[in-house]
């Protein structure tokens, strides 16, 4: 049996690494990187949020994601502000807003092409079976 599920983990990891450096080489063409473009992400959905929330939202470290924003900050896609105490509040510059707009294009085609050997009812599963997984990840 472990055999299986290690061959489960292998597969699942390939099928992500292989989407990531799909999604990486693409999104060079708008001039980002995938780890940006998911900050990018991330902000818009949580206008304001801190840098600890933002590096969990990006599976990073605190200290990988302040490097990420320096950068972001510096290309006038993200804005600092200061905010509650010592808090450093994140929001999407215009150009920011305008590269994440292009990026989800990007992704969008990108990732139907990763997916294309399954219907979309597998897909579908596929999903909901992940969202199981990370359901039962976040409970513990």
């Amino acid at each position: 049996m472990h055999g299986e599920l290690q061959e489960l983990g292998r597969a699942v990891k390939q099928a992500q690494y292989r989407q990531h450096r799909a999604l990486d080489s693409a999104l060079q063409a708008i001039g980002t990187t995938l780890a940006q473009w998911d900050a990018l992400r991330a902000i818009s959905r949580s206008p304001g949020a801190s840098a600890r929330e933002l590096a969990a939202a990006t599976f990073q470290t605190e200290q990988a994601f302040g490097t990420l924003a320096g950068r972001l900050t510096a290309q006038d896609l993200v804005e600092r502000r200061p905010g509650h105490g010592r808090r450093i509040e994140h929001h999407l510059t215009t150009v920011g807003e305008q590269i994440l707009a292009a990026g989800h294009k990007v992704a969008d085609k990108v990732l139907a092409d990763c997916f294309s050997a399954l219907p979309d009812t597998d897909r579908t599963t596929l999903l909901d079976l992940l969202r199981r997984l990370t359901a039962q990840g976040d409970a513990r």
